[in-house]
Parts: structure tokens; sequence; C-alpha cells
């Protein structure tokens, strides 16, 4: 049976949102993905980067802020 009201992962990200209407980050990829695990380069693919220097603004939620810690070392982030 489902609840009328939102779990407290929903009611987290809603709270998330609410602090940070209009959040970004400019990510850019500075390492290469050759030699890396199928889901490094699939995460990176998933964040529209690929090439050495290519740059992409995201507004930054949880899902891309995790995103970014599992290949935080092939990317730079500046908040924008």
């Amino acid at each position: 049976m489902q609840s009328l009201f939102p779990s407290n992962v929903e009611l987290n990200y809603l709270r998330f949102l609410m602090d940070n209407p209009m959040a970004k980050v400019k990510i850019t990829q500075i390492r290469s993905t050759i030699k890396r695990p199928k889901n490094q380069k699939a995460t990176i693919l998933a964040l529209g980067l690929g090439r050495i220097n290519k740059s992409v603004e995201v507004e930054k939620t949880p899902q891309i802020q995790g995103m970014i810690n599992k290949v935080g070392h092939l990317v730079k982030t500046e908040e924008i």
C-alpha cells in the first residue's frame, strides 16, 4: 500500500532543491578514460563528457553529485 506522504528521501531532495533552487556546477573532464572501469566510462558519458577539456554546466542535484564523486579523479568541478 502506497503512503500519501512523501518518503524521507523525497523530503530530503525537496529540502535540497529549496535551499539551492538554481545551484549549478561546471564539470570539466581533465583525465582520459582509457584503462578505466566500464562504470566510470559510463558515468563520464552520462555527464555529457567524453573528451579531455570538454565542459558541461548542470544543475547540482544529489544524483549529479554522486556521479561527480564517482569520477572525481577524472574531472574538475567549479560552482557557478
